[in-house]
């Protein structure tokens, strides 16, 4: 959410006695938007729309409490409402994912991303990328599909077999949906929060964006179908680069599983790395 990278640095040259010193002395200097400034920022303006207010954006940090001072002063300066955290004093901040009830956590700490996915929240690590659209009231979220949205069984297939036995496998069962993927619940919650608003004013998009073409499409098409799952827009690239489609959908963050579909995409819009499945292991 915050730019901590000059703090970070001096954490890793100086040591955590002069990382104290450095935030306490800057507790009234706010820090820098982070590159999911613009997606925390986007999310809670959802609730002022509506009065069941839904979005809860939690701080989950590695802080201690008088370390997170400046961060609770930098929420305070931009707006935020933001008024649940847990500092943890260098533990890992993961373990509180579940008794927050969260559907979502972002961290630039890929080994607290693993362990929430490990416990079964959608998790993503947010990566050096393109800071998203702060001026589109639309809030813009885009999905991979195999291994972020669904299981990876089919994906694991393909790195095993090819993609002649993959498209044969898929065709065959496209009437059998899908397993769900990890970022499954967080979709589903997202799509209820935009039946909250009237059909031809929803502040919310979504978008599938895939390497699968036809005729491996119609699976994908079957599974959200029984699933219920509405998403606005899809896109099947049949293996192209993700990057450019992801600017002209001009999405706020892009979750996808393949490092090298987020290099491309990091250059066009905000990203996250979702750490599961067959090609992270």
């Amino acid at each position: 959410m915050f730019d901590l990278s000059d703090s970070h640095r001096v954490f890793e040259e100086q040591g955590l006695d002069a990382y104290q010193k450095y935030q306490i002395s800057r507790e009234g200097e706010p820090l820098k938007e982070g590159f999911a400034f613009t997606l925390v920022k986007k999310l809670l303006n959802l609730n002022d729309s509506l009065p069941h207010k839904p979005v809860e954006v939690i701080l989950l940090s590695r802080n201690s409490a008088d370390t997170g001072l400046r961060i609770f002063n930098s929420i305070e300066h931009y707006g935020l409402n933001i008024t649940r955290a847990a500092f943890t004093g260098g533990d890992f901040p993961y373990r509180y994912v579940s008794a927050f009830n969260c559907h979502l956590f972002l961290s630039s700490d890929g080994a607290d991303v693993r362990k929430a996915l490990d416990l079964g929240v959608a998790a993503a690590t947010i990566l050096p990328s393109k800071k998203s659209n702060a001026s589109r009231r639309t809030l813009k979220i885009a999905f991979d599909g195999d291994a972020v949205l669904f299981s990876d069984d089919s994906e694991r297939i393909f790195k095993s077999s090819g993609l002649e036995v993959f498209t044969q496998k898929e065709q065959e069962a496209a009437e059998e949906p899908l397993g769900g993927g990890p970022f499954k619940p967080f979709l589903f919650a997202l799509q209820q929060i935009q039946k909250a608003f009237p059909d031809n004013d929803v502040p919310i998009r979504t978008c599938l964006v895939t390497a699968r073409s036809a005729p491996a499409h119609e699976r994908v098409i079957r599974t959200l179908r029984a699933w219920d799952i509405r998403i606005d827009e899809s896109l099947f690239l049949g293996g192209l680069e993700k990057g450019e489609f992801l600017k002209a959908f001009d999405a706020d963050v892009f979750f996808d599983d393949q490092q090298s579909h987020c290099a491309s995409a990091s250059d066009h819009v905000t990203t996250g790395h979702v750490p599961h499945g067959v090609a992270n292991e």
